[in-house]
């Protein structure tokens, strides 16, 4: 296989996640269908092991693959799988298992090599179990930190993306004592101009329009229940708009989902994670999205964990992770189109 025919399409990496979740059943699910291969080559960084297993236990034997070892060797009409360790690994679907953690991360080191190496074009990585891989090679609260990091960024932004509804979080996995300390002037504009600049270049927004939310109940009811609003976040929406941006808040968070206000714009600025996620899901949760914005490389995930109670059963949705691998392809698409 030539490489000229190879990059007619952007090759996106997969990495296989915690093998004991649903990581491989939603991989081989969407990967099923042969229509995925005219947008992309999919490259799985996993082991052929382990999708065999899966292919069995859950009937899915309509899964084809080719096992490959470098760049030369990939198939654009179908799935292809890099082994990334030899040993074997006991499949024990829905448990936590410190040798699925070390499975997904050596997963995690080679999607990176070979993204670094500009083998693969974007990478979309299956959930892991955050506990199970910490290690010396893995001290990250999850994959955006991890991402950020190895592209050498200062900042990134762990943005929720669905076809109705773009939300970044200010503050990211943290805990909830620690955010009104950790949240700043700095921070905050760093995180807003992430949110304006990816909506222009991997969204094709040439104007986009943005919400803050608030952080206290009622948005602070103007500093009877918190000063944040006044003391940092309206400063900071006033200073974008001074300089021409459509930003505009602080809203109150309850009533800005229940009302539907949410609808009228481009993307939203939560200043926390439950502040953000928790609607998220709600409205999109078979299709959400987690993209980590801010990067020079392209990370999508889809938008669930492990999900350890349906693990093995055969019904978790590939929805998120069809949606994951499209919005790869269409963030790639969109910069090199701004290339141009």
């Amino acid at each position: 296989m030539s490489e000229s025919v190879v990059s007619k399409t952007p090759k996106i990496g997969i990495t296989i996640g915690d093998v004991n979740g649903i990581g491989p059943e939603v991989i081989i699910k969407a990967l099923r269908d042969n229509r995925l291969t005219k947008f992309i080559t999919p490259v799985v960084y996993g082991s052929t092991k382990v999708l065999s297993y899966y292919r069995k236990a859950l009937h899915l034997e309509d899964f084809q693959y080719s096992q490959v070892k470098g760049e030369q060797g990939l198939n654009p009409k179908k799935t292809n799988v890099v082994n990334c360790w030899q040993e074997m690994i006991e499949i024990e679907a829905g448990s936590d298992r410190k040798n699925a953690g070390k499975a997904a991360l050596a997963a995690l080191k080679k999607v990176t090599k070979d993204l670094k190496e500009g083998i693969i074009d974007a990478v979309v990585t299956a959930p892991i179990n955050k506990n199970n891989i910490q290690s010396e090679d893995f001290n990250f609260p999850g994959h955006t930190e991890f991402f950020t990091s190895i592209a050498d960024q200062k900042d990134s932004l762990m943005l929720m993306v669905s076809e109705k509804l773009r939300i970044g979080v200010a503050t990211g996995h943290i805990p909830l004592n620690q955010i009104s300390g950790s949240l700043t002037k700095e921070l905050l504009k760093s995180k807003i101009h992430i949110l304006i600049n990816t909506l222009k270049k991997d969204f094709g927004l040439g104007k986009p329009k943005v919400a803050v939310l608030g952080m206290n109940p009622h948005a602070g009811e103007e500093g009877l229940l918190g000063s944040e609003e006044n003391e940092l976040i309206r400063p900071v929406v006033t200073g974008f708009k001074d300089n021409g941006h459509l930003v505009f808040g602080p809203f109150p968070a309850d009533g800005f989902f229940g009302r539907g206000e949410f609808k009228k714009f481009d993307g939203i600025m939560a200043m926390y994670h439950d502040q953000g996620l928790i609607p998220f899901k709600t409205i999109a949760f078979q299709s959400g999205v987690n993209y980590t914005a801010g990067l020079p490389i392209i990370r999508t995930s889809p938008d669930h964990g492990t999900a350890y109670s349906i693990a093995g059963k055969g019904i978790a949705d590939e929805s998120s992770m069809r949606s994951a691998l499209m919005m790869a392809y269409d963030i790639h698409k969109n910069r090199k189109e701004s290339q141009n």
